[in-house]
């Protein structure tokens, strides 16, 4: 795939009272946008529990760590018992030595780094079969086989950029369509086991917390994804995406406050020019009248600011729509599946039109 293919995901997510990523005092993430403080996510924060959602799917996922060796040296083992622990940390390291990977004394990477379980593997079984590695062919296992995540969101290896995987996702920072005012939990907490005589408690403290409802927006680079997966574990793997990220949630103070939510309106746009963040719809901060919610009015915004977007792009060759509101854009789908289903049908006549092929 060599044209331009872009997919656009746009969420509006109602959230009650939360902490769902909190800053370094212990208070949610806030941003200041159109002159007004909002409610914000990182984009690491929500990445982090898509990649969760992949594993929970059964995708393959790979591996963030410093113990890539550790990793390694085991696959050495599980493949040839003879070898001992020190024997196999021995030719792990050298192997990663060959593809321009620095160890430690601890025999850990200086860096986290992301490995697939097929590059782990791969590697393991050319360096049983070889007793002379070539750097060319490490490295070139190192950037084959890459699994989902790896693939969209991409790897950076500071000892070798050769190694560097490019991102063909993009994640933005959610952040509120409106105005929030942080609010403040005042708790106690009792001992069980306290004399009858004593009164108090034996904690006393206070959570932060905010309620919003959530503008969050993602992209796919779908040729850059075809180049990381190949085209039909491209088009899969997209899929798994956009359900994956419309249903995720990061699981910050979850326990204290059961935060776990559905999308209320979901957009989905495949572009051939460029991907377009809608974010601009909510600039000017919708204001709730009493006695209504901020939904219905982020809906019509984020509407109109997809009209208004094109003034300046192509007509998209699909857009999609999932959501209890009548939609003024697009196609509207009857449920989640409904809407990966007309998804994957655009996307496969793209990769096989002519112009997509390499």
């Amino acid at each position: 795939m060599t044209k331009n293919l872009y997919v656009d995901i746009n969420v509006l997510q109602t959230v009650p009272s939360s902490n769902i990523n909190r800053d370094d005092t212990g208070a949610p993430k806030t941003a200041f946008y159109g002159g007004v403080t909002r409610a914000r996510v990182s984009s690491q924060s929500w990445k982090r529990a898509v990649r969760k959602a992949f594993a929970e799917d059964g995708a393959n996922i790979g591996t963030r760590t410093k113990r890539v060796p550790q990793m390694l040296a085991a696959k050495l083992q599980d493949l040839d018992a003879s070898l001992d622990e020190d024997a196999a940390m021995s030719k792990a390291i050298d192997a990663l030595k060959e593809g321009g990977i620095k160890t430690n004394k601890d025999n850990e990477t200086g860096a986290l780094l992301m490995v697939s379980p097929g590059q782990v593997a791969k590697l393991a079984s050319y360096v049983l079969e070889n007793e002379t590695l070539d750097k060319k062919e490490v490295k070139k296992i190192l950037m084959e086989g890459n699994s989902l995540d790896l693939a969209l969101f991409g790897r950076m290896v500071a000892d070798n950029p050769e190694l560097n995987v490019d991102a063909s996702a993009q994640v933005a920072h959610a952040i509120s369509t409106h105005e929030i005012i942080p609010e403040y939990d005042y708790f106690t907490a009792l001992d069980d086991l306290q004399e009858k005589e004593k009164s108090g408690a034996a904690l006393i403290q206070t959570t932060q917390y905010d309620s919003a409802t959530l503008y969050r927006y993602a992209n796919i680079n779908m040729a850059e994804l075809s180049y990381n997966l190949g085209d039909e574990d491209a088009i899969e793997g997209a899929l798994t995406f956009v359900k994956d990220f419309a249903l995720s949630m990061p699981t910050g103070k979850q326990n204290s406050f059961a935060n776990k939510t559905l999308p209320n309106y979901l957009m989905v746009t495949v572009r051939d020019d460029t991907p377009v963040n809608l974010v601009s719809a909510f600039e000017s901060p919708v204001v709730a009248k009493a006695g209504e919610g901020y939904v219905e009015n982020s809906v019509k915004k984020l509407e109109n600011e997809y009209k208004d977007a094109l003034q300046f792009v192509d007509q998209p060759l699909a857009t999609v729509t999932v959501g209890k509101y009548e939609t003024t854009v697009g196609e509207q789908a009857g449920n989640l599946q409904d809407l990966l289903g007309k998804l994957q049908d655009v996307l496969k006549k793209a990769v096989e039109n002519e112009d997509f092929n390499n």
